[in-house]
């Protein structure tokens, strides 16, 4: 079901965002959605690789994780998973496609997803980051707790966060 469109800033000027759950057809191109806004952040194309599976969303994960998707005109511009039961929840990916990185997608989502999380009865969040992803987590109201191994890349840590739902400004939606 798609929830009422959110405004947000598109090439051309304000845009219509609507947000919706994915469905298992669209696992390929979330995938590919993930690896690409990886790499915005300079990664190279072996250290893509190594991510792959850890990026690759699976079709038997799209209710489990509550796979959520922004899109434009049948585009998909962005994605989140949120995993968990109450109390604790956790973003399994969040991902903007890099052309739409700063242009209120992740933001839009990010409400979202904490207007579900707080509707699902989550107190809290955990986050394993990226490092460069740091800041939009802290920005919003998330707190370092420390750092976890990276599942596809040996020796590296990656930073991780918890946000307390309840503190946090949450938008509440229907259903």
């Amino acid at each position: 079901m798609a929830l009422r469109p959110a405004l947000t800033l598109g090439q051309t000027g304000v845009v219509a965002v609507s947000i919706r759950p994915a469905v298992p057809a669209e696992c390929p191109a979330l995938s590919e959605l993930a690896l690409r806004s990886k790499g915005y952040w300079g990664y190279d194309q072996s250290f893509l690789e190594a991510c792959r599976d850890e990026l690759t969303v699976d079709p038997a994960d799209v209710d489990r994780l509550r796979v959520t998707v922004a899109e434009e005109d049948g585009h998909i511009l962005g994605f989140y998973a949120l995993g968990g039961d109450p109390p604790e929840g956790e973003i399994w990916f969040f991902f903007v496609a890099p052309e739409r990185i700063g242009t209120g997608i992740g933001r839009t989502l990010w409400r979202h997803c904490l207007a579900t999380a707080a509707r699902i009865g989550l107190s809290r969040i955990r986050i394993e980051s990226d490092p460069n992803a740091r800041g939009f987590y802290l920005a919003r109201g998330a707190v370092a707790v420390g750092e976890t191994p990276s599942q596809s890349i040996p020796g590296r840590s990656n930073p991780l966060l918890t946000l307390d739902v309840e503190s946090a400004p949450v938008e509440r939606l229907p259903g």
